[in-house]
């Protein structure tokens, strides 16, 4: 992983104690071994992309003794020489792969993307021209040939010693050379763990021997032995998992509005429990006030001048629109007063009601006409105005 623009590599003895680093969001790509996989170097004619993958598989298929849906196959094109493309083509059983990957899917990780590891080494340390490579993997001594950075031929040594490479080397050369795979490579590279064979494949390649070290990262390659189930069932939990990410983000919303209204409601009821003290406390005040407002409300007509009687007549007749209003009768009571008049005609009538309910010193009675005017045979206007305390 990288840390401070460097990358960290981390070795595990296996899958079982690589698998609890993982999430079922990373990206992650799984290499598969040698000893799990076919490579084959092909020459096919030149053709669509769609109609050149089925090629591949179907050339891959007849070499593996499985049923075409058995088996996932991925392929690079090295180069395209006329009408003829040499490809690396890469086959894998997808029972052996479910096997290798049993710790992942286990708990529920899916790769990105498959590939062979070999074809990462010739990729990160030959991605030009063609180069023999021997480097460890899962206990075993592996020899490769890559072309174009593609591996296109890979064997195990039966033992990782001097003696055995010397034994096993010439027949790894020769079944190169049987399958169509050049073996007149220009670079011989050999990992620093394995320094101790250096000698013996330079003698015996007759060819200066440079070392490599473990790639920190390796070079991503176009081959992809992901199967159609990994594919659907990765898209799958990605997509289960920010489903339950927002679920998550949704209940955490959820319970936030739910705190803050239950601290709103605590406040409110502390607010009301204050209040409440409050008005407890003012009650004895307040009931003094309301009774002293009564008392005074009460005595408001023989105390206050608005109420008077010949204060209330005077004020009505300085409402008088003019002398063809005449008021006829007047009554105050402690609740009410009634004023009735005549006028000449209707409109008077309403001028004056205009002018009472107007007039400053009489806003303590809010005045109304029950009725409209009634019309005498002489045609005065015949009225009754009402007045009553504010």
């Amino acid at each position: 992983m990288e840390q401070n623009s460097a990358w960290e590599v981390r070795g595990f003895a296996s899958l079982e104690e690589a698998a609890p680093i993982l999430t079922s969001n990373d990206e992650f790509v799984l290499a598969l071994p040698i000893s799990a996989v076919l490579v084959q170097r092909l020459r096919l004619p030149a053709a669509a992309e769609g109609d050149f993958a089925e090629m591949v598989r179907i050339q891959m298929e007849k070499a593996l003794p499985y049923a075409p849906e058995e088996v996932t196959t991925g392929f690079e094109v090295i180069e395209k020489i006329g009408e003829e493309s040499v490809v690396s083509a890469v086959a894998v059983h997808n029972e052996k792969l479910n096997e290798l990957a049993a710790p992942l899917s286990a708990r529920g990780l899916f790769p990105s993307r498959v590939t062979v590891y070999a074809a990462l080494r010739c990729a990160t340390h030959a991605p030009n021209g063609d180069a023999f490579l021997i480097f460890p993997e899962q206990g075993s001594v592996i020899c490769a040939i890559g072309e174009g950075g593609a591996v296109t031929f890979a064997r195990p040594l039966e033992g990782g010693d001097p003696k055995q490479l010397e034994m096993d080397l010439p027949h790894l050369v020769l079944s190169a050379e049987l399958a169509g795979v050049s073996t007149s490579f220009p670079v011989v590279l050999l990992d620093e763990s394995l320094f101790a064979l250096r000698e013996t494949a330079q003698r015996l390649l007759a060819r200066e021997v440079d070392l490599i070290a473990v790639e920190a990262p390796p070079t991503d390659t176009q081959l992809n032995l992901l199967p159609e189930a990994w594919r659907h069932r990765r898209v799958e939990l990605v997509r289960q998992a920010e489903w339950r990410r927002r679920l998550l983000l949704g209940a955490g919303v959820y319970a936030a509005v739910v705190l803050l209204l239950l601290a709103c409601l605590l406040v409110i009821r502390f607010e009301i429990g204050r209040l409440d003290r409050h008005i407890a406390r003012d009650a004895p005040r307040t009931e003094f006030v309301q009774a002293a407002a009564m008392n005074w409300k009460a005595l408001a007509p023989a105390i206050d001048p608005h109420y008077y009687p010949i204060e209330v007549l005077l004020h009505l007749f300085e409402s008088l629109p003019s002398a063809d209003v005449q008021i006829t009768a007047f009554n105050q009571s402690a609740r009410q007063i009634s004023v009735d008049g005549e006028a000449r005609t209707a409109a008077l009538v309403y001028q004056f009601a205009d002018k009472v309910k107007k007039n400053t010193d009489l806003q303590t009675f809010r005045f109304d006409m029950p009725s409209p005017p009634r019309i005498l045979p002489n045609e005065h206007a015949q009225f009754r105005l009402e007045g009553k305390p504010r």
